[in-house]
């Protein structure tokens, strides 16, 4: 008898973005069917909606065309704060602790995805780092739920109060910005201790667990890498500014802060200031903001959080590289030095690119959404393109009136904005190095 010869198994070599993208399309697939399901909507639910809902969700960026609170059943709310959950800690996050559960050791391919994905330079950090996502994703999220549990118990049943309790900590430690209530946090913008645990729950999920790690293992300020000194002293830096700076113009404005006490000012201030960079609740009314609010506003939403967090933006990391880079540069200095480090001149390459790619898909989703919706207003069109691509979800009230283009618009902007601006531009041109060195040519810049 003659025996045939076994063919050979087809196998799709995808590049770490790609299988990145395909990855949170996956996600999105998923949790639209789930959310168009009977079982997870009252009333009727439009496909557009339900894909809107799950990519926001995926891209934990909070922007919705509904009240979810009202539009979702429990099941379907539990839907979104899984999507929250999974986009949060990412793709390649799960990808990768399925592979560990199997095996001890993954492969070097393996390994450089991850690397691709959570931004860490040293291939054997990757699976220590990975873990490490998982444990304080659950950590803080458990703690951020048992406190508001308890704030909320007074006002509610306790199983109301913990499911309450629950989607937050997921959703505010995600920076996801998704909100049960239909005005945010607004009826809330007096108790102290609601505010505060979720303020602290998306400012903690934004700094970046590489630094989390970091702190873990210094546990003192001179010990920390230079890396997480500038991320933690920016961070602390940006905050404070913005808390001055919003106080001070919201301060004599009826419609937000003038008619609160001095204390419940300076909260709703500080959750203000620190809202923007990545998470998309709000304790005051957006639309009714200053003109120079709504724009330091933007300029925080841009710049986001810290690298391999769950914020979004450019990072900040990249925002102060290239601060340091313009102050260098004014002071005729050969580097960029942060902690008596220098900076390699790669990094600041890099982060010109993330600046001038994230600066250019705002500028296209604007131009497409002035062109598909022109009687509405150019700031708040200008808003929620910064908003969706840097995966901010603020909105100052104009989602729900957009036609199903500039809603598709608005998904592609957190998609790509989720995907991060190096992953798309790997995504859509294969990097190419030659080994040929062309002679210099003198342009003449400024």
């Amino acid at each position: 008898m003659k025996k045939t010869a076994k063919q050979p198994i087809k196998t799709v070599n995808l590049s770490p973005p790609s299988l990145l993208a395909l990855g949170f399309l996956s996600f999105i697939s998923i949790g639209t069917i789930l959310l168009k399901l009977p079982i997870s909507h009252h009333g009727e639910m439009s496909w557009i909606n339900a894909l809107f809902t799950a990519t926001s969700a995926v891209t934990i960026t909070g922007l919705s065309v509904v009240n979810i609170g009202d539009a979702y059943t429990v099941f379907g709310q539990m839907v979104i704060m899984l999507l929250l959950q999974c986009g949060g800690l990412g793709f390649m996050t799960f990808a990768i602790l399925a592979v560990l559960s199997l095996s001890s050791k993954i492969g070097l391919k393996q390994q450089i995805m991850a690397q691709d994905t959570i931004g860490q330079t040293n291939l054997s950090k990757v699976s220590m780092t990975i873990k490490s996502v998982l444990l304080y994703s659950l950590f803080f999220e458990g703690i951020g739920t048992v406190i508001l549990t308890l704030a909320w118990m007074q006002d509610y049943p306790f199983s109301d109060a913990f499911f309450y309790a629950a989607f937050y900590s997921v959703s505010a430690f995600n920076n996801g910005g998704f909100s049960l209530f239909p005005n945010s946090l607004m009826s809330f913008a007096d108790q102290y201790l609601i505010t505060l645990t979720i303020s602290m729950l998306y400012i903690i999920g934004g700094i970046g667990f590489v630094v989390l790690m970091d702190i873990k293992r210094a546990k003192r300020w001179k010990k920390l890498s230079p890396n997480s000194k500038l991320i933690l002293s920016t961070i602390a830096g940006l905050n404070f500014v913005a808390f001055l700076l919003i106080w001070a113009i919201e301060a004599s404005n009826p419609h937000t802060l003038a008619a609160m006490s001095i204390g419940d000012q300076a909260l709703n201030a500080w959750f203000h200031a620190t809202v923007p960079r990545s998470s998309g609740f709000n304790s005051l009314d957006v639309a009714s903001m200053q003109n120079s609010s709504t724009l330091l506003t933007m300029l925080l939403m841009f710049i986001g959080g810290g690298s391999l967090s769950t914020a979004g933006g450019i990072k900040v990391g990249t925002f102060i590289i290239v601060i340091l880079s313009v102050i260098s540069f004014l002071r005729r200095s050969d580097e960029v030095r942060v902690f008596n480090h220098a900076v390699p001149e790669r990094t600041t390459f890099k982060a010109l690119a993330v600046i001038s790619i994230t600066g250019m898909l705002i500028c296209l989703g604007l131009f497409s959404l002035l062109a598909l919706e022109p009687k509405l207003n150019f700031l708040d069109l200008l808003f929620e393109a910064v908003s969706a691509a840097c995966t901010v979800g603020l909105s100052r009230g104009v989602t729900g009136e957009l036609q199903p283009a500039s809603l598709i618009i608005l998904m592609l902007l957190m998609f790509a904005g989720r995907l991060g601006p190096l992953t798309l531009a790997y995504l859509i041109a294969t990097p190419q190095k030659s080994r040929l060195k062309h002679p210099t040519a003198d342009i003449q810049v400024g």
